[in-house]
């Protein structure tokens, strides 16, 4: 954490580094399962294990979110224990959002915005009921088609919107996705950018420079490394 902290300070631009842990909570399989929707969820002791150490280094842990042929409501309702917490997080997977008769990994799934306002209201519901700090509900998109309807996305009180854009290759590529994904993003939505280390140095030959993120427009607020 603090050599991920040391490599955020170029991002910082005068401003407070808020350090974020993403575990995936929900996973997507390839096969059905017993209940045929395609995931599972993880073990509650792994997900106390994260946060006692993303409290450890004063983070937040944001439980990530890829649902297979469930909905992002029911998803996310199955861990209100944990969002009762005043430092956990969503971050939603809408490519792993499948439809019936789509199977993850032979196909992008896609996710209407109307769910994610329900997910948003239902948050909100949850900060006020207890007395809770703003929540980030984040949600990754890495192509224009994932997120069906974006710009009907709506403002949910003591809910923090951020949008991730995850396009994985060179710079000229990621920046390319960048403007692509970001042109229908509602201004309410904070944006996030996405870098990975082995997947964007094997197909594009290197990282993007603290710089080269910087200079993106708007502005990325939410850096993540993978």
């Amino acid at each position: 954490m603090v050599e991920m902290e040391k490599r955020a300070q170029p991002y910082a631009k005068g401003r407070k580094i808020m350090p974020v842990m993403e575990l995936i909570a929900t996973t997507v399989h390839g096969s059905a399962g017993k209940d045929g929707m395609y995931r599972s969820r993880i073990d509650a002791a792994v997900i106390q294990e994260w946060l006692t150490t993303a409290r450890k280094h004063k983070a937040m842990l944001l439980l990530n979110i890829q649902p297979g042929r469930a909905s992002f409501p029911d998803e996310i309702k199955a861990y209100e224990k944990w969002l009762k917490e005043p430092d956990v997080g969503l971050a939603l997977d809408p490519e792993w959002r499948m439809g019936p008769g789509e199977v993850p990994m032979k196909t992008f799934g896609h996710v209407k915005a109307a769910e994610l306002n329900e997910c948003a209201q239902w948050v909100s519901e949850l900060v006020a009921k207890h007395n809770l700090p703003q929540k980030v509900m984040l949600y990754h998109q890495l192509n224009e088609g994932v997120v069906v309807n974006e710009p009907t996305l709506v403002p949910a009180k003591g809910v923090v919107m951020i949008k991730s854009v995850d396009g994985i290759g060179s710079p000229g590529a990621k920046v390319d996705t960048w403007k692509r994904v970001v042109a229908k993003k509602p201004t309410f939505v904070h944006g996030g950018f996405k870098l990975f280390y082995q997947e964007d140095v094997e197909t594009g030959g290197r990282l993007m420079t603290p710089a080269e993120v910087m200079a993106l427009k708007p502005t990325p607020e939410y850096i993540l490394f993978e």
